[in-house]
This record gives structure tokens, sequence and C-alpha cells, in this order.
């Protein structure tokens, strides 16, 4: 069993503090969800797990199996077995998917063991097939051009191909319509198990009626304010936010 383990963690963007003592700890075999309004610090706290050079950290830790990965590169952190599923997928023109994602693959291999041809096609073709995407996809330059469903089944594919230690899913669910909705929750659900991770941040329910969190964290004004189970998403979903603030004593700032 892995744990990724976040200790009183403080962050600015700017010159603004977004993250003011976030305390979190996901173990494999598990899939948490963080629930929050705009502005709350939830993407903030994707990015600083992920090493994003835009947000300083100013206290606290980050472990990756009780070792503090706060000075490692964005790289390291990936070849550790960290995957971030982003908002807003960039397009590098120039890459296909298909070369980019046997580099990954061999990024994480030794020299003497990298990946065949033949046997990355068979995993490439496999997993493409369980979300629905046609062939060409694979040949088609790196979310250019793509569609906001075709980039968010294309970050579940790197998901399925790369087979990471946890996974942050930074909004997934945004922009999707309820078919491609349940593709990508198909995609999820296909990685859990006692090896995998996965911290979802959501807005919104929905998410969570296809993708069933262990635990659910609701998150104000930088910190992780409230914890519970399923139940605890289904209230926010009746009570909203503003609501759920007023109960916990907090003011919601929105950005």
């Amino acid at each position: 069993m892995s744990t990724l383990e976040i200790k009183n963690l403080h962050a600015k963007v700017e010159d603004k503090e977004i993250l003011k003592g976030v305390n979190l700890t996901l173990k494999t075999g598990e899939v948490h969800a963080i629930m929050g309004p705009n502005g709350t610090g939830k993407s903030t706290l994707s990015a600083a797990i992920m090493g994003n050079s835009s947000i300083k950290v100013t206290q606290g830790e980050i472990l990756l199996d009780e070792e503090n990965i706060l000075e490692w590169s964005v790289d390291k952190r990936a070849k550790a077995g960290l995957f971030l599923a982003m908002q807003y997928p960039s397009e590098i023109p120039g890459v296909t998917n298909a070369d980019f994602l046997r580099a990954a693959i061999n990024a994480r291999r030794s020299e003497d063991n990298k990946i065949s041809v033949r046997d990355f096609l068979q995993k490439l073709d496999a997993k493409m097939a369980l979300l629905n995407m046609p062939e060409e996809m694979a040949e088609r330059y790196l979310n250019e051009g793509f569609s906001g469903g075709e980039k968010k089944r294309n970050e579940i594919l790197q998901l399925l191909i790369l087979k990471p230690k946890f996974a942050v899913l930074d909004e997934i669910d945004s922009g999707l319509d309820i078919d491609a909705l349940k593709v990508v929750a198909k995609g999820v659900n296909e990685m859990r198990g006692d090896s995998f991770g996965a911290l979802l941040i959501t807005h919104y329910q929905r998410l969570l009626n296809y993708i069933k969190p262990d635990i659910v964290h609701i998150m104000m004004n930088g910190q992780i304010a409230m914890t519970g189970d399923f139940v605890l998403a289904k209230r926010l979903e009746t009570e909203g936010y503003a609501q759920i603030s007023k109960d916990l004593g907090c003011y919601i700032q929105n950005e």
C-alpha cells in the first residue's frame, strides 16, 4: 500500500495565499472527492501536488510513501507514480497521441526494458476501445483541435496507459455531456484497485454518481472544512455551498 499525505500545506499564487493549512491522506485502494465553490483552492492543491512552478508552497509537506516531494521536479513526481488529469489540457502540435504515450511509458522504464511497438499498440488499441475512441485519434496531434470531451477522454486514456499510483483528476466532468461523462467514469473505474488511488476534484455531485468515492471532503477558504462519505456529497447537492458554509461558520470567497 502506498500513501500520499498532505500536511498543513500553505501555498501562494503570486502574492495571494490560496492554501491555508490543507491536511489530507490518500491511500492506494481509495477514491477521495474534493468539492467546493470556485476560488477555494481545489485546483491550486492539484497543481501543488504535481509541482507546478506557479504555486509557491510556503509551509507544510507533501509526502509520497513518507518521502517529502516538495523539492522534486514535475518529471520526477510523474515517474514516481503521480498523475494529473488537467482541467484544461495543453495542445502539443507535431506530437501524436501514440508517440507521446509510448514515450511516457518508456520514460518510466530502464533502457533495456523499453516497451515494444507491438505490445504498445495492443495496449493502446484495447484502452481506446474501452473509451470508445476511434483509431485515428492515435495519430492526431496531442489535443490539437480536440473538443472538450475528446480532451477529457484523452486524459483518461493516458491514465489507463500509464497506470500511476495516484491520480489527481481536476474537474474531469467539466463541459461533458452525460454520454461522455459515463465513458470517462468507466475509464476511471477500470483503474480502481489496491494499487491505485484517486483524488477527484469537482463542483458537482453528478460525477460521483458514476465514480462513487470512499471519502468526500468539502474545501472552503483554502482548507478541508468537512469530511464524510457519499452522503455528504448528496447533502451538498441538496443544500448548496452557501448553506454548508453557514453551518460551518465559513465565508465563501469566490474568484
